[in-house]
């Protein structure tokens, strides 16, 4: 796990646990808490979820980038070597 990553799911952390302290401190009925707690849970799953997929895609992407780059350099190696 690079820092990078490390960086964002301590913040993605510490968000989760404001946003879940500040639910459980505002004065409101029990079961209007829990619904709302169970929403934005619910909703950051999504969030977290689409925005690993995207990492997931764009890593993959660079995999086949990075593939091709090989490819051509090896080709025009062997090019320069047989002249």
């Amino acid at each position: 796990m690079t820092t990078k990553s490390k960086v964002l799911l301590g913040i993605l952390g510490a968000a989760a646990a404001g946003v879940v302290i500040g639910l459980l401190i505002a004065p409101e009925k029990g079961e209007d808490m829990r619904k709302k707690i169970r929403k934005t849970a619910g909703d950051w799953a999504d969030n977290l979820g689409h925005l690993w997929s995207r990492g997931k895609e764009a890593a993959a992407d660079g995999m086949n980038d990075l593939k091709e780059k090989v490819k051509q350099a090896r080709s025009s190696a062997e090019e320069k070597s047989y002249s």
